[in-house]
């Protein structure tokens, strides 16, 4: 399975990397995903966690860049370590190292964690 797992999540990371955030979500998040924020809060479902992301991704006003580091899986779980320098609408500047520990079932994320690299 876990070459497989890489290879879902290549394709998942290439969506991401490309700016199609929401569409990477859509593909790969389960129906139950269940996302973890670097505060602790949650989202739970598929339909919220679309939500949540749709909302972010429209107060982006310029994508400077999105950039994976590097990404690694084993069993169940994968990490991706991201770049991300976004100007906002409003006004101000977004640049983050992300640290994303995906955990899937069946071909599809079941749970994604977030943290602050």
């Amino acid at each position: 399975m876990e070459k497989h797992l890489q290879e879902l999540v290549n394709a998942m990371n290439e969506l991401v990397s490309k700016g199609q955030l929401t569409d990477a979500a859509e593909k790969y998040f389960a129906p139950n995903i269940k996302t973890i924020e670097y505060d602790g809060s949650v989202t739970e479902g598929k339909q919220a966690a679309l939500k949540k992301l749709t909302d972010f991704v429209s107060s982006i006003q310029k994508v400077k860049k999105i950039e994976l580091l590097r990404s690694a899986s084993d069993d169940n779980a994968s990490f991706s370590e991201y770049i991300l320098d976004l100007d906002m609408k409003d006004g101000s500047n977004i640049y983050l190292h992300e640290i994303i520990r995906s955990l899937w079932e069946n071909g599809q994320v079941v749970e994604e964690r977030y943290f602050k690299g």
